[in-house]
């Protein structure tokens, strides 16, 4: 199981140099970093509407009670 194990990292390892060397890597990493851009501003969207959904029903509670 070990030399599994550490076979198919080493596999992984060679994989991602390979990838890392090669020019089309570069446009992996740029790809990679638009994504993680785009994620960053979906948060921070999310948490803006999930703080005016929030105020919207403390509105609808507080004119019920």
């Amino acid at each position: 199981m070990r030399n599994r194990l550490s076979d198919t990292f080493l596999l992984f390892f060679v994989k991602l140099q390979n990838v890392a060397t090669s020019e089309g890597g570069q446009d992996l990493v740029e790809y990679a970093l638009l994504v993680a851009l785009i994620a960053l501003a979906a948060i921070g969207g999310v948490k803006h509407v999930a703080t005016a959904v929030n105020g919207v029903f403390s509105n609808i509670s507080t004119t019920l009670a």
